[in-house]
């Protein structure tokens, strides 16, 4: 099979929206919570999160256009317009072809649908709806956007499983060009889920945390006095490339895709197996898809979200798959300081394990006060501040609701 390579990224996220700003936010360990912005909060239990900060749409797209688009597409867009620039790719010189588009959103244009059904449904009742309504909120639109926008006619569609999305995405594309049924394909995902229906649904479900008193250090992964994940958005766009169609054109490249699994728990629609058994399968299926053993693994940017069980059910699959191992490798959670990007969670982590390849550091789990004697204290969760390391090959683990599992491995060459 051919190899695939990453040779483009581009991101938005609570803590910087290029990926420059990105990795400065990550090395510096910095908390993207904050009061939310975007609508009221003051009647929800939950009244923070992690929102994408300065944002205007109309400084990167068309006007008009910027109008015709949820913010998820908006998001995507911008991410996947850096990206694009960052891999170096002419496009007038490629086979637009062989160039594909997989993106994902969990949840699509939510704020959307919410404007319409406040304005029209429990307004006046009058069915005057928007004419792009439909084409606004499907979750599948921001993969339609990115093709139309740079003529790219390969391989097109939307992945959508949870928090696992745009893991999933990224290993949909990963095999399809190492598979030879194209040469690059455009890839991550984009969420704007940051509304009163998302952040009234999980409240209503006690998913997120209430810790309006101190929200900036609110997602706090692993430590003893989580409860619950912070809600995040953005996206996490990148270019992926057969590796000699990348040679060929001489382009810069970030790390090769070395393996990738998804497996189920089978178990709950959201809490994790107790014994970690989807967990375990796919980070072996991984490793096994690379064909490394643990111990070459430096790096694992977990799931991590702060919740109490899915945290603690992690480490213990992670020390069952990397046994005397998993004590000489970093974990590290960095929703500690983007929060939880829900569908776009896979794409901005992959992007954090390229930068700690990049530039030798680990990104930290921040927010930690207080040990959880439920999680071994051998394990490095790189607490509260970046740790500098050469990193050579990462794991990327991201869960969804519905006991669907995502394991990514990339590799420097």
């Amino acid at each position: 099979m051919k190899r695939v390579v990453i040779t483009g990224i581009g991101a938005i996220t609570p803590i910087g929206n290029t990926v420059a700003q990105y990795k400065e936010g990550l090395e510096k360990g910095l908390s993207g919570a904050n009061l939310i912005t975007l609508f009221d909060a003051s009647l929800f239990k939950t009244k923070f999160a992690c929102e994408v900060k300065g944002f205007v749409a109309e400084e990167h797209l068309d006007k008009r256009e910027a109008r015709r688009i949820d913010r998820f597409t908006q998001f995507a867009m911008v991410a996947t317009s850096e990206a694009i620039q960052d891999s170096g790719l002419d496009l007038d010189a490629i086979n637009k072809d062989r160039v594909g588009v997989i993106w994902a959103s969990g949840i699509g244009g939510l704020s959307t649908l919410e404007k319409e059904i406040e304005e029209h449904a429990l307004g006046n009742g009058i069915p005057k709806h928007n004419p792009f309504l439909i084409p606004k909120m499907i979750s599948d639109i921001a993969a339609g956007q990115i093709s139309i926008q740079y003529g790219f006619r390969g391989i097109n569609y939307c992945t959508v499983s949870a928090c696992a999305s745009s893991s999933h995405a990224l290993m949909n594309a990963f095999d399809y060009l190492r598979l030879g049924k194209a040469d690059i394909i455009v890839t991550g995902g984009s969420e704007a889920s940051v509304t009163k229906t998302s952040v009234g649904g999980f409240n209503s479900m006690k998913a997120l945390s209430e810790r309006n008193d101190a929200f900036e250090t609110a997602s706090r992964p692993y430590d003893a006095e989580r409860d619950g994940f912070v809600l995040g958005e953005g996206a996490g766009a990148l270019i992926l490339e057969e590796y000699e169609h990348a040679k060929r054109r001489g382009a810069t490249i970030y790390a090769e895709v070395v393996g990738a699994a998804a497996t189920a728990d089978a178990y709950h629609i959201t809490a994790p197996h107790p014994e970690g058994f989807g967990v375990i399968n796919v980070m072996n299926l991984a490793l096994e898809d690379a064909g490394m053993s643990p111990s070459e693994i430096d790096y694992i940017n977990t799931h991590g979200t702060s919740t109490p069980l899915g945290d603690t059910a992690e480490l213990k699959a992670i020390k069952h798959v990397f046994g005397d191992s998993a004590t000489s490798l970093n974990i590290s959670s960095t929703k500690s300081m983007t929060g939880h990007l829900l569908g776009a969670a896979g794409a901005i982590e992959a992007i954090a394990c390229l930068m700690a390849m990049k530039y030798d550091f680990v990104p930290p789990t921040i927010n930690h006060f207080t040990d959880d004697p439920e999680i071994d204290p051998q394990l490095n969760l790189t607490f509260n501040e970046s740790q500098q390391k050469k990193v050579k090959a990462t794991l990327s683990n991201t869960f969804g609701f519905g006991g669907h599992n995502a394991s990514v491995i990339f590799r420097q060459i």
